[in-house]
């Protein structure tokens, strides 16, 4: 009874609200999770549908979800996606109207570890990085960076599409508009079969492509081609973070867009039938206690997988009913640690000569993917990297919490160890088919695109093409839904 009584309550005030707002635009939008992908869409969202549009975003955490920083000795290092790279253009353009700056890089070199020592190691100079791997790997490199621009400059096709206000209901239009059946079969074969075919070999993808992507996304090269290219193509270009920390960009975008942030978990999203579009009866709690609101159109900007509490989000009275949770995520445990590194462990007994800033590791059964010798996110003109023997902030990524033994292992002595645990990727191959983005009419979840590949980029690709979707949708112009031939369509509006 109580619900009901609040449920027609909250119907006859959005009523009112509506009544009163004289147009055909939606009163009010609700967003579910305040990292990029919701903040992003927040944004685009009311680009689209102009200022007078209400957007409450609900986010139970910290606004920045996977942007977030820690602080060690009164300084803030990033502790989840730590660099963008050059081409994430939705990203350049949110730094520019935000009037971010970027942030000033310190170049150090990297190596790649097999656990016993390192395989590959960069120098300073460019030329000789480059004749090592010809002469450690052929004409592999070459082969690898051939396949990746391809795959880039296919997927760059999607600013140009979304300039001109084409959007797609599911990952599979999105990825056939792009490359055709080759970028849908991308996601269903593995990386490693892919460079095979095209000549790279096993003895590099071993060494230097899993390390990559044991790196980002924590997997091996038996992840599926079309994720493992976009994390090669970050590999490989020129990287940025955001002066003051990449988290910026999200509360930046939601003071920007003027969202209403309400602090709260989304326990369920119900549809009322009322004449014409569909109205979203959304129930939420908080510390203080529970809460509801209708929406025009929601959007669920956060991962709905199995083993997330965030799937605990229940969907009523649609018909059919909607299952929307997927496989599961990897699990990744990011550990800044303010200490001495044990660079005997890595062949250099005198620290003083231990020359890398980054170590990446290959498939051999280790406790950590990556360790980098990180700077904090505000960056002093005077600013310089801590040499191999003085006490340094070192960024760890594991699969799991690091034991004691395993922190003694890599670090000589230390004075704090601070985590992060995220459940940061998709387990690739623990979902089979590509998720859709309309959930229903009005109802879409964002997060679809992260099954395809996942980056920061490619959930403000997501929150661009929900936006112009819901957008599309409201006003029906379906010629601008799940087009084929967009290319030809582009060329000829231009």
């Amino acid at each position: 009874m109580a619900r009901a009584a609040r449920l027609l309550a909250a119907l006859a005030a959005f009523l009112a609200a509506a009544a009163t707002g004289g147009d055909a635009r939606p009163s009010k939008i609700a967003v579910v999770g305040a990292g990029i992908g919701g903040s992003a869409v927040a944004h685009f969202l009311q680009q689209h549908f102009g200022p007078r549009v209400q957007i409450d975003v609900f986010e139970k955490g910290t606004v920045g979800g996977r942007l977030a920083t820690i602080s060690v000795n009164k300084q803030h290092y990033e502790s989840g996606a730590a660099s963008f790279h050059s081409l994430s253009l939705h990203m350049q353009d949110f730094v520019k109207q935000l009037g971010l700056r970027h942030r000033r890089e310190v170049v150090g070199r990297s190596a790649i570890f097999s656990g016993e020592h390192f395989v590959l190691e960069e120098t300073d100079w460019y030329l000789l990085n480059l004749f090592r791997l010809w002469w450690h790997y052929g004409i592999s490199f070459l082969r690898l960076q051939m396949w990746v621009e391809e795959v880039m400059e296919k997927f760059m096709r999607i600013y140009k599409y979304q300039a001109h206000g084409y959007a797609f209901s599911g990952v599979e239009e999105l990825l056939y508009s792009l490359g055709e059946s080759a970028f849908v079969n991308m996601t269903q074969r593995s990386v490693a079969e892919s460079l095979l075919q095209v000549g790279v070999t096993q003895r590099f993808i071993d060494d230097v492509v899993s390390a990559v992507l044991r790196a980002s996304y924590g997997q091996s090269a038996a992840m599926p081609a079309f994720a493992g290219a976009m994390s090669l193509a970050g590999a490989q270009g020129s990287l940025w973070s955001v002066e003051g920390g990449n988290k910026l960009v999200c509360s930046g975008l939601l003071k920007l867009t003027k969202a209403n942030v309400i602090h709260a978990t989304v326990t369920s999203v119900t549809l009322q039938n009322t004449e014409g579009k569909p109205l979203y009866y959304v129930e939420y709690e908080n510390e203080v206690g529970n809460g509801s609101d209708f929406y025009d159109i929601v959007v669920i900007a956060t991962p709905l997988h199995l083993d997330n509490s965030s799937s605990s989000i229940t969907f009523e009275g649609f018909d059919p009913p909607i299952d929307a949770a997927q496989g599961s995520f990897q699990p990744t445990v990011v550990s800044l640690v303010h200490g001495y590194l044990n660079s005997s462990y890595f062949g250099f007994p005198d620290p003083k000569l231990f020359p890398f800033a980054s170590i990446l590791t290959t498939d051999f059964p280790n406790f950590f993917c990556a360790l980098d010798n990180i700077c904090p996110v505000n960056i002093s003109a005077n600013f310089r990297r801590k040499q191999p023997q003085e006490a340094a902030v070192w960024r760890v990524q594991s699969p799991r919490p690091l034991l004691r033994s395993q922190l003694k292992t890599l670090f000589r002595s230390y004075y704090s160890v601070q985590t992060a645990e995220w459940q940061a990727h998709p387990v690739y191959g623990s979902h089979t088919t590509l998720p859709r983005f309309a959930l229903h009419d009005q109802l879409f979840h964002l997060n679809a695109l992260e099954w395809a590949a996942s980056s920061v980029e490619v959930m403000a690709v997501a929150a661009k093409n929900v936006a112009l979707l819901a957008y599309n949708r409201w006003y029906q112009d379906l010629d601008k839904i799940d087009q084929k031939d967009l290319m030809h369509k582009v060329k000829t509006e231009l």
